[in-house]
């Protein structure tokens, strides 16, 4: 089954979200309406995808999600986002 590492954006919170999904439309809409009650995202309902990539497997998702995660870095966040073929380098190190 395909899975996606995905990017949001809250202008309220000026903050960006790193997730994976096998469903990126279905996990939008559970972050905007709080589905997710302990989840950072419920801060906030105006969240919008600036990134959906598509991966293999489930596992290469999560490798991706932590690894911009790992940054800790809005810079390489919007450096993913506005080059998106650098995802395929560092799953080279997977």
């Amino acid at each position: 089954m395909m899975h996606y590492l995905y990017i949001i954006y809250s202008k309220t919170l000026d903050a960006f979200y790193i997730g994976e999904s096998p469903d990126v439309s279905v996990r939008l809409q559970q972050h905007n309406n709080h589905y997710f009650k302990r989840n950072f995202t419920k801060a906030a309902n105006d969240w919008e995808v600036l990134l959906k990539h598509q991966c293999e497997t489930k596992s290469q998702a999560l490798y991706l999600e932590k690894f911009i995660k790992r940054m800790k870095s809005k810079v390489f966040i919007k450096k993913v986002i506005s080059q998106p073929e650098i995802l395929k380098d560092i799953l080279k190190k997977m």
